[in-house]
């Protein structure tokens, strides 16, 4: 029987109104739990975050962009959660599937659009490429969908207290399946044009491992992006996170925005209380905040830090790539679409360099979200919100001074992007982040996309949601299983919840 935090679990804290955290309030809500969310910002969404930024001669709507996230995938897993306090996502949000997913360009002058529907992306491969991937692409297709079918229910949703638990007919049909083989070569059994091995495998740096040396089982990450579809919030992905926490609250919860937890107050073994402050006064006189369970949901070295404690490991904790992001407003006319992946001419050299050489692309690719052309309202009149995306060192492999570089590497991409053919306009407002910004956000080694998912990080080798010694502790969020992503820290959520619920 899976372990489960011992009585009593009747007032639940849940630290963190990041997508895990909401998670985790609305399924402990659905089994009749008290609940208090702690949440350090003024607004819920943790990496999902926003900004306003103001500029144009509209000034007054400006520009609301997200600071994280820019699409999401298996909505069903946000209808699992608002379900749990008979909610429906209809009722909350309102999705724009997006058609197609993304504009895949290349070095060549060359273009594919990636389609999630299998007929339209079966006549824009034979139509550009050929018609022998056009047949790969169909048993592709076919490979996810089983690759995906076999791993949910027995790898991503599920909790381990032991990797024996994943010892079973499903691991034997992973294996069956080439999972634990390499992503890039697997891709490249199905496909022989190099274009199309990078728009089914470039998902992997998401996990934070190069394709050519990811595990082929977070092919199932493809899956998501390019088969189960692709959508858009209207409002902005903000609108999430704001659905969830206005669910969560019309159920009960009690949410303490603009509050941060400092200490955890410990007896018999067991978290008793909390210790907040309002966040940005570490010295004001700090509340008690009494509980029979806490469920944290922070950056994992922060939660560790709180517990006081690191668990051992055998293997050092490995940190994904970081990326530096650039987020303009500029005048309209840009002509693009949701999602443009611009891929240079290298490759498997540019996963080199920012993960082991730990420096900048020297070609590298790139996304470019433009929100606006889903949701015009995000920009004033006439105007447009664009953001680029560059992967980039973290900072504990490169520690460089974003202060002094950044500006200059803005400018150079915008360089690049410009002799691929995509002009931006001249913007009349921006927003630089760069890997010191989010280390500034507390994660760690200034990367968004937390732990990567190598063979010693992955399932029930992850980072455990239950912390030895902690009898009523429970982690949830990118850093812990099943892992990164909009999708699996829904999943993180509703996991840490059935540690305290049974």
């Amino acid at each position: 029987m899976t372990r489960t935090v011992q009585s009593p679990t009747d007032h639940v804290v849940v630290v963190g109104a990041g997508l895990a955290g909401l998670a985790t309030a609305l399924h402990l809500l659905g089994a009749g739990r008290r609940v208090t969310v702690v949440e350090r910002d003024p607004t819920p969404g943790g990496r999902a975050g926003r900004l306003d930024l103001h500029g144009g001669q509209h000034a007054d709507r400006g520009f609301r962009l997200d600071t994280g996230p820019t699409v999401i995938t298996m909505p069903e897993l946000i209808e699992e959660a608002l379900a749990a306090v008979g909610e429906k996502l209809g009722d909350r949000l309102e999705l724009v599937d997006l058609h197609p997913a993304y504009h895949a360009r290349f070095a060549d002058g060359s273009a594919i659009d990636v389609h999630t529907d299998p007929g339209a992306m079966e006549q824009e491969i034979r139509e550009k490429v050929s018609a022998s991937d056009a047949e790969g692409y169909r048993r592709l297709r076919s490979w996810l969908t089983e690759l995906y079918q076999v791993q949910m229910a027995t790898f991503i949703d599920a909790n381990f207290d032991s990797p024996l638990d994943v010892l079973g007919p499903d691991l034997a049909r992973l294996g069956a399946l080439g999972g634990f083989g390499r992503l890039g070569s697997r891709i490249a059994k199905f496909l022989d044009d190099e274009r199309l091995r990078r728009i089914f495998s470039f998902q992997a740096l998401y996990a934070g491992v190069p394709p050519a040396k990811a595990l082929a089982a977070y092919a199932v990450i493809a899956y998501m992006d390019t088969i189960a579809g692709v959508s858009f919030p209207k409002g902005g992905v903000r609108a999430l996170p704001q659905a969830l926490a206005d669910a969560a609250a019309d159920a009960g919860a009690e949410f303490r925005y603009g509050t941060t937890v400092t200490g955890l107050e410990r007896s018999g073994g067991r978290v008793r209380a909390l210790r907040t402050v309002p966040t940005g006064e570490p010295s004001a006189d700090g509340d008690r905040l009494a509980a029979d369970a806490v469920v944290l949901t922070c950056d994992l070295p922060v939660s560790y830090g709180l517990l006081g404690r690191t668990p051992r490991r055998v293997v050092p904790m490995r940190w994904s790539p970081s990326a530096f992001v650039w987020h303009a407003g500029v005048p309209a006319g840009t002509g693009l679409g949701h999602h443009t992946i611009s891929f240079g001419d290298a490759w498997a050299g540019t996963f080199d360099e920012i993960i082991t050489e730990g420096r900048l692309m020297s070609d590298p690719s790139l996304l470019v979200t433009h929100p606006t052309a889903t949701d015009p309202s995000l920009a004033p009149d006439g105007h447009e919100l664009v953001s680029v995306l560059a992967p980039a060192p973290n900072t504990d492999k490169a520690p460089l001074d974003w202060e002094r570089i950044g500006p200059r590497y803005r400018d150079e991409l915008r360089g690049v992007l410009a002799g691929r053919g995509i002009e931006l306009g001249e913007p009349v407002t921006e927003h630089l982040i760069t890997p010191d910004d989010w280390g500034r956000l507390g994660l760690a080694a200034g990367t968004p996309f937390s732990a990567a998912h190598t063979f010693a990080q992955t399932g029930p080798f992850r980072a455990g949601n239950l912390v030895r010694g902690e009898g009523n502790v429970v982690l949830a969020g990118s850093g812990t299983t099943p892992g990164v992503g909009v999708p699996t820290v829904l999943v993180s959520g509703k996991l840490a919840a059935a540690r305290i619920t049974g």
